[in-house]
């Protein structure tokens, strides 16, 4: 999404939560994510979007509303941040929990980029496992504090996809998308009120799924610090809303793949944090389970 004037993109919190995650023990090692696969894209994005992306002749238009200038490192990032929502798609149909630290653009239509999102690596990794065969159906949960206006358009009227989102109400993107449900939460939200939506919520939503997988967006953008948000969850209540995600799908016997989606935080190292919870959440989870 746009951000305010002077400001630019945290790309540095990706690299940042990868020594996190290490540093803390969350995870022995980060596997490196492959790059996603042009009949994988294709599989979602139209041809005449990816050559211009890929090549750097979309107009200038295009450019502005995605918010990046073109550099061969705006292709591999997000080839591989693709890839690696697609390996942990794969490896939490395996494992029960997967996570990429990276992802969650879900902005990115099928013929164009939005708000920092270059393509829809959600989107890419649910029609890639379905005609793979590893799965028939498919939930978006979707808690960024943006609606995830692109996954919604993606998987308009396809009912093999259920599509959630909660998100500000007055925040970006200002023309939303409808999607399956959408909850819209009012400036200054705190954890209460937004943990008793989500349970009121979720485990209906699933029900009607009938998902094999969930895809969950664990955007730190509704954090009480972020510059962007509008939200006042606290970090506590950020971690119960994770585990509120991961034990409502194991109630029902449903794999997880989590991505980071968002977060702005005005100290970045908060947005990190509340990445970081989330993955040593994740990674509690596998062991539970194994």
């Amino acid at each position: 999404m746009p951000l305010p004037e002077g400001h630019r993109f945290p790309i540095a919190k990706y690299a940042m939560l990868r020594e996190r995650v290490l540093a803390d023990g969350t995870v022995p090692h980060v596997e490196d994510p492959p790059r996603v696969g042009a009949e994988d894209l294709a599989r979602v994005h139209d041809a005449e979007y990816v050559s211009g992306l890929m090549r750097g002749t979309l107009p200038d238009a295009a450019w502005r509303r995605l918010g990046f200038p073109w550099s061969p490192g705006l292709v591999e990032r997000s080839l591989r941040a693709t890839g690696g929502t697609l390996a942990a798609a794969r490896a939490a149909r395996e494992d029960g929990v997967a996570m990429n630290l990276a992802g969650g653009t879900h902005h990115a239509f099928a013929d164009r980029g939005e708000g920092f999102c270059v393509f829809n690596d959600v989107a890419v990794a649910v029609r890639t496992l379905q005609a793979d065969g590893a799965i028939r159906r498919a939930a978006v949960v979707d808690l960024d504090v943006h609606q995830g206006n692109g996954t919604h358009a993606i998987f308009a009227d396809d009912p093999a996809v259920t599509t959630f989102s909660m998100h500000g109400a007055r925040n970006y993107p200002f023309h939303k998308v409808a999607g399956d449900l959408d909850l819209e939460l009012a400036d200054g939200t705190g954890d209460d009120e937004y943990l008793d939506r989500l349970a009121a919520a979720l485990p209906a939503l699933l029900a009607r799924a009938e998902a094999d997988l969930v895809f969950y967006l664990a955007g730190a953008d509704c954090h009480e610090g972020d510059r962007l948000g509008r939200l006042k969850l606290t970090f506590d209540g950020l971690a119960r809303r994770d585990r509120f995600v991961l034990d409502t799908c194991r109630a029902v016997g449903l794999p997880v793949c989590i991505v980071i989606a968002g977060g702005y935080g005005r100290d970045i190292a908060d947005t990190v944090a509340v990445h970081a919870r989330t993955a040593r959440l994740a990674a509690e989870r596998l062991q539970e389970d194994a």
